[in-house]
């Protein structure tokens, strides 16, 4: 196992945790474009992963207390019941590219006894910023996803206040790594959380961000 992994691995439907005490399944469901064509997964394994992004996810994949989560083009609504509106033209930004290999190439895994969230991130060549690296928007992109994906399903729905990133070297395109964030603090309304972006043999650590969202009721959003 790699080291980096091997430090930070140690699943269950999301959860909605109201102010009084209760807590309620909150279960996500998508839509389709096209009514006749299910939805692609795209945190499955494709041809264009590299060999770290591809032994990271079957470690991880391997290991039962981290569950992975599938991951579509349309819309996430986390409400209980309903489907994401779909138009045949809004597509979630994350997955926004049309061919495999040339945007944001993920898969992200959860653990609820941490309220922790990992993704496993290679970045495209349509992501570039300086010549060779990633663009710093492409990551924050990512890292707000990650952060707050891992918030929905700990906490329950929830909305970016402030997301603050120090970003301390270059991601490589084409290179692989991870993104591991948790909950920190939870207070009232507002859920404190913190991330760090790693290589994926835990050699260089590229960024680490704190963020505040702020959550909200099953019927206020659509996430």
């Amino acid at each position: 196992m790699l080291y980096g992994l091997s430090r930070i691995i140690r699943g269950g439907a999301a959860i909605c945790r109201h102010t009084a005490g209760t807590q309620s399944e909150c279960r996500f469901s998508v839509t389709h474009c096209c009514a006749t064509r299910p939805l692609r997964d795209y945190s499955l394994p494709n041809s264009t992963w590299n060999p770290d992004t591809k032994r990271l996810y079957e470690e991880l994949s391997r290991d039962r207390s981290w569950r992975r989560l599938p991951s579509y083009n349309t819309t996430i609504n986390p409400l209980d019941g309903m489907s994401a509106e779909a138009d045949g033209e809004t597509r979630l930004f994350t997955r926004i590219a049309e061919r495999d290999g040339v945007g944001f190439e993920y898969c992200m895994f959860y653990k609820e006894a941490e309220k922790r969230m990992i993704c496993i991130f290679q970045p495209g060549p349509h992501l570039g910023g300086v010549t060779g690296y990633a663009h710093g928007g492409c990551i924050a992109a990512i890292i707000d996803s990650t952060v707050g994906l891992g918030i929905v399903h700990g906490i329950g729905p929830a909305m970016t206040a402030n997301l603050n990133i120090d970003y301390r070297s270059p991601i490589p395109l084409g290179s692989t790594v991870l993104i591991d964030s948790r909950v920190e603090k939870v207070d009232g309304r507002k859920v404190y959380s913190s991330c760090q972006v790693r290589s994926h043999d835990d050699a260089v650590l590229h960024i680490e961000a704190t963020g505040l969202y702020i959550r909200v009721n099953c019927g206020e959003a659509k996430l």
